[in-house]
């Protein structure tokens, strides 16, 4: 059976309809802190508490092997579903910071069974062109993580519910579409019972070892440099003060050129490989990272253009780990695997995150950034060390 020309974009709207719940709480940030009477320093908290849910979630759900055991769809739309109504209770009256922090852990709990899920589905689908079929999906995955701030910007004359409400509906849709739409893949082998050793098993391979530890360094910089790209723009403002930059619609074009990078990867990986597509996005985003105090000393439509390159090169190498990991395991506990690095990779985003945080008042914010070139320069040891292509 060959997958249809419909299962594709089928599985990327679905999955950029669903991971919009990601940084929802994040572009109506100002307005939860007014509405709630919150401090300002919130931020790290607010990031960390999706992506401490996503943790626990990614390893629930690898521990009891569930996208493996289950149909990937059904999983999907489940999560989908309580993931659109969690991120709803922001929006309840009377919220309190512990509530915003629970209903924001329990979305990204719901992400575990969106985001890995998603992948597996891909990659029940398309054995061949994984790394094409990964760059759309994760291209799908920026696009969600940036539609947030479109929305906020678009809908600045409306209630900052109206944001959250959008992504909620988008989410079920997406979820419905998906468990409709999209059947059992013709290459799923699924487990039929709990295998609780492949949490630890899939590390032995070395291949797989470097494609993870890789991954690990990239996503220490990837949430943070997301999450701070407001507080990039608004430090940038704050020397110029005779610019005025637009943030909610720079924060949307920045984060989401990373789609298109994902996308123009996949195309590049399938003349030269994975590896090489993934080690030379990995390299340049290092680059930024170290060349990051001299940004703000640029004029304005350098360092814009300078700072949508990095928005570019700092996610084009997610889709390439997440081929190489998944081509390096076995196929019964694929979605496992993916589910098991994702897991680890968002438990280091939390680090990254909340030592920018505390960073904030304690150093030049020029230079708070230079801190993000310490994952991708071991995650590029990593791939040096294994010599297969």
């Amino acid at each position: 059976m060959k997958p249809t020309k419909s299962i594709l974009p089928v599985i990327v709207f679905c999955q950029f309809f669903c991971t919009s719940l990601w940084f929802a709480g994040n572009a109506v940030l100002n307005d939860l802190i007014e509405s709630y009477d919150l401090k300002t320093s919130v931020i790290g908290d607010l990031t960390s508490a999706v992506q401490f849910g996503f943790i626990i979630g990614t390893l629930a759900f690898a521990i009891l092997t569930i996208s493996d055991r289950f149909s990937p769809s059904k999983v999907f739309l489940v999560c989908a579903i309580l993931g659109a109504s969690f991120n709803l209770g922001i929006t309840i009256e009377h919220n309190q910071l512990w509530s915003i922090l629970t209903f924001r852990f329990l979305t990204g709990f719901c992400l575990a069974g969106i985001y890995p899920v998603g992948m597996k589905i891909a990659a029940d689908y398309y054995e061949k062109g994984l790394g094409k079929s990964l760059g759309y999906l994760v291209g799908a995955l920026v696009l969600g993580t940036a539609l947030p701030h479109l929305l906020k910007d678009l809908s600045s004359v409306y209630p900052w519910k109206s944001v959250i409400i959008s992504t909620s509906v988008l989410a079920s849709i997406g979820g419905i579409l998906m468990f409709s739409l999209v059947p059992d893949g013709p290459f799923r082998k699924a487990s039929h019972h709990l295998n609780l050793s492949a949490f630890f098993s899939v590390f032995k391979n070395q291949s797989f070892r470097s494609a993870a530890f890789g991954y690990f360094g990239h996503m220490w910089e990837l949430y943070a440099f997301w999450t701070f790209v407001p507080f990039i723009l608004k430090t940038y403002n704050d020397i110029h003060t005779h610019f005025n930059t637009n943030i909610p619609l720079v924060s949307f074009f920045i984060i989401a050129a990373g789609g298109l990078s994902c996308i123009l990867g996949g195309y590049i990986s399938k003349k030269i490989g994975s590896k090489k597509v993934a080690f030379l996005s990995l390299l340049l985003s290092c680059i930024c990272c170290l060349l990051s105090p001299f940004l703000f000393s640029l004029n304005h439509h350098l360092f814009l253009l300078v700072i949508l390159f990095w928005g570019m090169v700092v996610v084009s190498d997610s889709p390439q780990f997440s081929t190489l990991v998944a081509t390096n395991v076995a196929t019964e506990i694929k979605g496992t695997a993916l589910t098991i690095v994702n897991c680890i990779g968002f438990a280091i985003t939390i680090f990254s995150i909340q030592l920018i945080t505390n960073l904030q008042n304690e150093i030049n914010p020029k230079h708070l950034y230079i801190v993000l070139s310490i994952g991708p320069i071991l995650g590029l040891i990593a791939l040096t060390r294994n010599k297969e292509k």
